[in-house]
């Protein structure tokens, strides 16, 4: 089957938060949503449901769960039980869930990491420390153990982000069971956002669920995931929160008791779509976001002042654009037409972040406007 991924949709007067931030004359390249039409098994799914014309409070969504267990173990040979799974109408909210139901005295993150990880110690009034990702060995690695000196005991929760955003790297399963030996060494619970999971464009490269590296693991984990990356459905927020500790699985429900509701039942019907009968689908979809990964660093290797790490996954291109000599860098580019990410809102201000989940006629446009800015400098 063949899908058209260059078919150009006018997002602009759809209540887009992408393209509605800015005006005509600049191409929105920031928030983690696709320009793409989503598969047409989740709009054929979505229709009937509407056809039934009932949009009652929703049941706990055992169809969703069944398929949802079989995408895991066909996908990572991970065998999840129906009783760890919480659905959640966010990833965000379950990252905030985690700061508030395990943080104790603060939380760990990595340093540049997708904002929201932020956002929540903060929104919680917790401290947090920021790992720093840095380059070894030719590969970006987390360095936990810079924070050790300033660990006080009191810290409770590692926040992990797999594939990594910004900068799409798949932690390879040496890197993981690193995090998981300073978790265990510090008596943490970890909280894996795995929602780009299925966004691998390095061939080769291969996710692996962090619960999956052992009991242990598996007992001081929480793993949030969703299809909405992916499938292009973030609009219609269905994520899970996979627990296999009974105990953490009750802290974490407890507090979301009264606060965070439960998932509607349209975006149930999509999810349980996107990963019953969306594989064909996606499998054109990375073929397309590997081309436009390609062409989007080619071109910015070559400007100067400008320089990518091809990204593993994601759509998300991190581009270093210190040597521009700009005191803010997302600016410049605004100025040109361009709306990026500012790598301020990620810890580095010096960069920004680029959406390549567009049709190659944007991308193609967005590569004429970074040379003609880099040009006229």
């Amino acid at each position: 089957m063949t899908f058209n991924f260059d078919e150009v949709i006018d997002r602009r007067h759809s209540d887009s938060l992408k393209w509605n931030k800015y005006d005509q004359n600049i191409l929105p390249m920031w928030v983690a949503d696709t320009d793409f039409r989503s598969p047409p098994c989740i709009t054929e799914a979505l229709q009937r449901r509407v056809a039934h014309g009932v949009f009652g409070y929703g049941d706990w969504p055992h169809a969703l769960a069944d398929t949802a267990i079989d995408h895991f173990w066909r996908s990572y040979g991970w065998r999840v039980e129906k009783e760890w799974l919480v659905f959640l109408p966010g990833i965000v909210c379950g990252l905030n869930l985690c700061v508030r139901s395990f943080a104790g005295g603060g939380s760990l993150a990595p340093d540049p990491i997708y904002p929201p990880f932020r956002k929540a110690a903060m929104l919680a009034g917790c401290s947090q420390l920021n790992a720093p990702v840095i380059q070894r060995d030719g590969r970006p690695y987390l360095d936990l153990a810079s924070l050790e000196p300033q660990l006080t005991g009191r810290e409770k929760l590692l926040m992990l982000c797999n594939p990594q955003n910004p900068g799409g790297t798949v932690w390879r399963r040496e890197e993981l069971e690193q995090h998981l030996a300073f978790a265990q060494r510090h008596d943490m619970i970890v909280c894996s956002d795995e929602i780009h999971c299925e966004l691998l464009l390095e061939p080769g490269a291969r996710h692996i669920p962090f619960a999956t590296l052992g009991e242990d693991a598996a007992q001081r984990s929480i793993t949030l995931v969703s299809p909405s990356k992916t499938y292009n459905i973030a609009g219609l927020g269905a994520s899970l929160a996979i627990i296999p500790n009974p105990e953490l699985r009750r802290r974490f429900c407890a507090t979301r008791e009264g606060i965070v509701p439960s998932v509607d039942v349209l975006a149930l019907t999509a999810a349980e779509a996107a990963w019953r009968d969306g594989e064909p689908w996606r499998a054109e979809l990375l073929n397309v976001l590997r081309a436009n990964r390609d062409a989007l660093c080619r071109a910015i290797n070559a400007l100067p002042g400008l320089s990518v790490t091809p990204p593993e996954a994601t759509y998300l291109a991190w581009v270093d654009a210190s040597a521009l000599g700009e005191e803010s860098p997302v600016n410049f580019f605004r100025r040109a037409g361009l709306g990026f990410s500012p790598g301020a809102d990620f810890g580095n201000p010096a960069f920004v972040r680029i959406n390549f989940g567009c049709t190659r006629a944007t991308l193609d446009e967005a590569i004429n406007r970074l040379n003609q800015a880099l040009k006229e400098r």
